[in-house]
């Protein structure tokens, strides 16, 4: 390329089970170069594995989005948002995210399984009594995420529908800055309130602890704490929510492997890692931008200069995974980097694991004949959004 050639567009698109095809050449021609934002800025585009894992794991890289020149999900620097940690640099990012850790911590998680299954087992009920055909975001794999996350935060789930379409807006980045503002502002407000009531009537759960034990004590402001509660609302169920339908529509599409799955309970872990890598939900790129000069990749990144890592890329590295664009079931996909790496890698992802592996062999198990009712190519799959899906699953059985 050309100096004087306009980088290329980073790209927004992708099929349902793949990666944008752009990336499959770029992470051998190009895998640390340039890209467009916007029209005007262009900051590096990180492919390869190895340099995904430099940059997230390195102190020089920030992650606060009101920095001049960070490569941000808009045109327009978002204003300062209190508790949203994955926008947040050491010593508040650590200082809040050590309030949360207890709450996610393998063994919490570990206490956690007989409620999910209890509430996989009633939603795969409901299924079953509604009758073919359903569509399965509807009926099993958006509530499901979303019913474990408000048991957890102490979120009243009658308020579902309140909560689910103000986090997509959140999420969605078509819609613009002022939508996606409006769907954090209404979410923010709606947990203050509840915030403000748990610590006069707490509960067991963790809003509770964080009114009681956080907030009233002057370690976290309320602020913090409900935008801490944002945060996990959102991620803890549109995430999770998405690697379920696409986990059951790659599954369909690959019956040998969904046969392997069935046929051996100890290939879950494995294979919900495999999903996990081959999925990779999360497909606009984790934002930083250099605070000091640092040489990622055999590259000077200057202080300033932004930096967008794809993780979709670095997850199908040939350098790292064989065969990449093939799922394997019994690979060792254990390093993969769909939850992020470093300090900001994902504080949810052993509750993440734990639906994963218990809700996909529940539904096959329960379902033995579940298909499509049409091809996948033929869902709807999200457009602008930051987190990859479907909005529709029609199934039969």
């Amino acid at each position: 390329m050309h100096a004087t050639d306009t980088p290329p567009p980073l790209p927004h698109h992708r099929p349902l089970l793949d990666p944008a095809a752009e990336y499959g050449r770029w992470i051998t021609e190009r895998p640390l170069a340039r890209i467009t934002l916007w029209g005007d800025t262009h900051p590096w585009l990180v492919t390869r594995h190895e340099d995904a894992r430099a940059v997230l794991g390195d102190p020089r890289f920030s992650a606060r989005n009101v920095r001049p020149g960070f490569p941000g999900l808009q045109p327009t620097p978002p204003p300062p948002t209190p508790g949203q940690l994955f926008a947040m640099d050491p010593p508040d990012h650590t200082r809040l995210r050590r309030m949360l850790i207890p709450e996610f911590t393998f063994r919490r998680v570990e206490q956690l399984r007989p409620a999910v299954r209890r509430i996989t087992g009633e939603l795969l009920d409901g299924l079953v009594e509604k009758g073919p055909p359903a569509d399965l975001v509807e009926h099993f794999t958006l509530p499901l995420p979303l019913l474990v996350i408000c048991e957890l935060l102490g979120v009243p789930y009658a308020d579902r529908e309140f909560i689910h379409r103000h986090a997509a807006a959140f999420a969605t980045v078509s819609a613009g800055p002022e939508a996606m503002r409006a769907g954090w502002a209404a979410l923010f407000g709606y947990l203050q309130e509840l915030l403000a009531a748990k610590s006069r009537e707490p509960g067991d759960d963790l809003m509770s602890k964080l009114a009681v034990e956080r907030v009233a004590t002057k370690e976290a402001t309320a602020a913090e704490a409900a935008g801490m509660l944002v945060q996990l609302l959102v991620a803890g169920h549109e995430t999770t929510a998405s690697m379920l339908s696409l986990g059951v529509v790659a599954l369909l599409r690959h019956p040998d492997q969904l046969n392997a799955l069935r046929a051996d309970d100890d290939l879950v872990p494995g294979a919900v890692e495999e999903l996990l890598r081959y999925l990779t939900v999360v497909h606009i790129g984790l934002r930083r931008i250099a605070v000091e000069d640092a040489e990622i990749g055999g590259v000077t990144i200057r202080a300033g200069e932004g930096v967008v890592v794809a993780l979709q890329s670095a997850n199908r590295d040939p350098a790292v995974f064989g065969d990449p664009d093939t799922l394997d079931l019994t690979r060792d996909a254990g390093h993969h980097l769909a939850f992020g790496h470093g300090p900001h890698h994902c504080l949810g992802q052993s509750l993440a694991r734990a639906e994963l592996q218990i809700a996909l062999p529940m539904l096959f198990d329960r379902l033995p004949t579940l298909r499509l009712t049409g091809p996948p190519a033929e869902r709807h799959a999200f457009e602008g959004r930051a987190v990859h899906g479907v909005s529709e699953l029609p199934v039969a059985w």
